[in-house]
């Protein structure tokens, strides 16, 4: 194992982690290869290609915006999201760039960013190619990247092994299973939010885990915050229509009596729905949240901690690491065994792999032993085994906003029903997260983030 939690979880923007953020990172690494070649100033026009899914559905996901942040040397989890639309606009009027923040070229994004609907390459379905000319239209420098799930990209020469994916450091209690997970909790007496707090400190104090963590724990908490303060007449960019609902959802959980003191006994969920809304709402509209492990999927893990930190009265600092640290030794085994990109598996490797992450966690901190926490993260995914990436008109808000508050209602049964049982069952998690790999690998490319199959053709978008 040489991913680390920061890696599964980072701040960023919506309202997508490979289409979104994936583009954002190239680019800006694109820009920076120049200006290491010493290239930069002599650059007078930029070209990007965006291929398959991200050709497909990046105008739906913010691809061409991201693109062009990207190429001004701006990142995810820095970019002001308020002015991402002034500086779309004012490029695209003045036909001006500034690449790397610094150096204006000639740009118009109409022209120079282009969508291959029906176009993809062979190694990855997240695809783009950036190409930098010079002011005789000489090719100065021409590089293709992958955007493969949760904001990684990686080279053509990186695609087949995904080695970028692994940063070579030496962990304590590497593992790459399950099974060895379980082995090493097994033999070294430690639960699995323990295993990954070893390997985590290879990289960083405990004080800075513990700091970083907690950052990413705000970072999830205001993005709710913010979803639940929006006006509950708004509706989410991209002409469906779709209005928001965890405002009001909001107002009408908190004027009556609180969830704790209703006599509806599913009250609570009523509260997990509107948390995962919230994220996903906020995500929707391009705003700052956490890729856990994708933004498609961003609201699961976040709504499930909530309801830790809302519901279980022992709930502290303490439990939102130990949250944290064993979602993402969960996430890790599905970004090493098969994929968390929809463009790669559907759904099921988003979706499925958030409810797995947050209902493993959950279940460790409710008293669950590692083996419960394994069953809890494999009931989590089996059930989402199969599901499709068909998003309306290429948004990431039909069906994925409702798909998220089901999914984090779905994690919480599941960690649940794990308890009551000794950790001892039939279906193993390497068993699903290879399931998910192969059924991926089976589902035809219309439902796999394309806007062509499912709900996507069958739903009229206007």
């Amino acid at each position: 194992m040489t991913l680390s939690a920061f890696d599964v979880f980072s701040i960023g923007i919506g309202p997508s982690s490979s289409h979104t953020v994936g583009p954002m990172k190239a680019a800006k690494r694109f820009v920076e290869l120049l200006a290491e070649r010493q290239l930069l100033e002599h650059v007078a026009g930029v070209r990007a290609e965006l291929f398959g899914s991200l050709g497909a559905t990046g105008h739906g996901h913010g691809s061409a915006t991201a693109v062009l942040l990207g190429l001004e040397g701006e990142e995810p989890a820095t970019v002001d999201t308020e002015s991402v639309g002034r500086r779309v606009t004012s490029a695209a009027a003045t036909g001006i760039l500034l690449l790397g923040g610094r150096h204006a070229i000639r740009f118009d994004p109409e022209l120079d960013i282009v969508m291959h609907r029906q176009r993809a390459l062979p190694q990855h379905p997240n695809a783009m190619r950036f190409t930098a000319s010079g002011d005789a239209g000489a090719v100065l420098l021409e590089r293709t990247y992958f955007s493969i799930g949760g904001g990684f990209v990686i080279d053509p020469e990186e695609v087949e092994s995904q080695e970028a994916v692994r940063d070579g450091v030496e962990v304590r209690f590497p593992f790459s299973t399950a099974a060895e997970l379980l082995e090493i909790c097994a033999s070294q007496g430690l639960r699995i939010s323990d295993v990954m707090m070893a390997n985590e400190r290879v990289r960083r104090s405990d004080s800075e885990i513990r700091a970083g963590l907690l950052a990413i724990w705000r970072a999830m908490k205001s993005c709710v915050e913010a979803g639940c303060r929006r006006d509950p007449a708004t509706e989410l960019p991209g002409g469906l229509r779709v209005r928001r609902r965890a405002p009001a959802l909001h107002q009408k959980l908190t004027s009556g009596p609180s969830a704790p003191d209703t006599d509806d006994p599913m009250r609570v969920l009523d509260w997990v729905n509107l948390f995962a809304l919230a994220v996903n709402e906020e995500n929707a509209s391009g705003g700052r949240v956490v890729t856990a492990p994708t933004n498609g999927a961003a609201g699961i893990v976040p709504a499930v901690l909530h309801y830790y930190v809302c519901f279980i009265p022992e709930s502290d600092e303490d439990g939102i690491v130990r949250f944290l640290l064993t979602a993402a030794a969960i996430g890790i085994l599905f970004k090493l065994n098969a994929s968390i990109s929809g463009a790669e598996v559907g759904c099921q490797g988003e979706v499925g792999s958030a409810c797995a992450m947050a209902a493993g966690a959950l279940c460790e901190l409710l008293g669950g032993s590692p083996a419960q926490v394994e069953n809890a993260a494999e009931i989590g995914v089996e059930h989402h085994l199969g599901l499709t990436c068909d998003p309306i008109g290429g948004l990431v808000q039909i069906p994925c906003i409702e798909r998220n508050a089901i999914a984090s209602v779905k994690a919480i049964n599941a960690a649940r029903l794990a308890l009551h049982g000794d950790g001892s069952h039939r279906v193993s998690l390497d068993e699903a997260i290879k399931t998910v790999r192969d059924t991926g690998r089976d589902m035809d490319t219309k439902y796999k983030e394309t806007s062509r199959g499912g709900l996507a053709v069958n739903v009229v978008d206007c």
